[in-house]
């Protein structure tokens, strides 16, 4: 099986159709679940999905199925970060997994400046952590109680991100967590 990314024209043909996939599905483990019309065209119109910083794709599975999308952000930063979405009736299959892998491929295949690339979920989202450390991604941060969560405690923001050189020679570089100086 494999996932597929199609270039994504949010100010043209595809703009409807973002709109609808982005306000038609819950995304229970992002800061806004489920955004209204409004939100998502103020920003497509903002250039979240599509300028100088912003490349936004569909994922497309077995024959042509639209899976959900995937936006690169921060892409003048040397680290830029991926935001993954999945339709919920694609959800549950390995299509994520699957995503992140050629999201990854598209991005060090393309991009000969960026040397890292960064992703980030929240603690309960157990499914999407996995999916990283599938695609040889690494925890490199757990933000307590980073992440707002809407009428509720906030929970932790967890950061992980993959090296090129990891990518290329199929390898992952450990974090070395016991770095940190001791209190006396």
């Amino acid at each position: 099986m494999i996932v597929s990314l199609r270039p994504l024209d949010p100010y043209g043909p595809d703009r409807e159709a973002l709109v609808s996939f982005l306000t038609g599905n819950d995304f229970p483990f992002h800061v806004v679940t489920r955004p209204d019309r409004a939100a998502v065209l103020a920003a497509i119109d903002a250039g979240a999905y599509g300028d100088d910083d912003h490349e936004a794709f569909w994922l497309e599975g077995p024959g042509g199925e639209r899976i959900g999308t995937v936006r690169l952000e921060d892409l003048s930063d040397p680290t830029p970060l991926v935001d993954l979405r999945i339709d919920g009736r694609a959800r549950g299959r390995g299509l994520g997994t699957l995503a992140l892998r050629a999201t990854t491929d598209h991005v060090f295949g393309t991009r000969a400046d960026v040397d890292r690339l960064e992703g980030q979920t929240r603690e309960d989202n157990v499914a999407m952590r996995r999916v990283f450390l599938r695609c040889g991604w690494v925890k490199e941060a757990h933000y307590r109680e980073a992440w707002p969560v809407a009428g509720g405690r906030p929970v932790a923001s967890v950061a992980y991100a993959i090296l090129r050189h990891d990518w290329r020679e199929g390898t992952t570089t450990p974090v070395p967590w016991d770095d940190e100086p001791r209190r006396r």
